[in-house]
């Protein structure tokens, strides 16, 4: 199936951004299925905010066990 560039909506600042083809085919070679929820700048500001660099979630029972 060919890729075409798609406009997207920024769920933080409400903003559209293009979510072009050859992204959408990077991110199917690694495997992931879901869309990006924000745009550059909100994903560079979350970063900031997280501590830096990216990677996946916590694995769910974070804690002491």
């Amino acid at each position: 199936m060919p890729f075409a560039d798609k406009q997207l909506t920024c769920v933080e600042c409400g903003g559209s951004f293009t979510y072009t083809a050859s992204e959408q085919e990077l991110h199917q070679s690694l495997g992931y299925q879901n869309e990006p929820k924000r745009c550059q700048a909100c994903r560079e500001a979350k970063k900031a905010r997280m501590g830096g660099g990216g990677g996946g979630g916590g694995g769910g029972r974070g804690g002491r066990w």
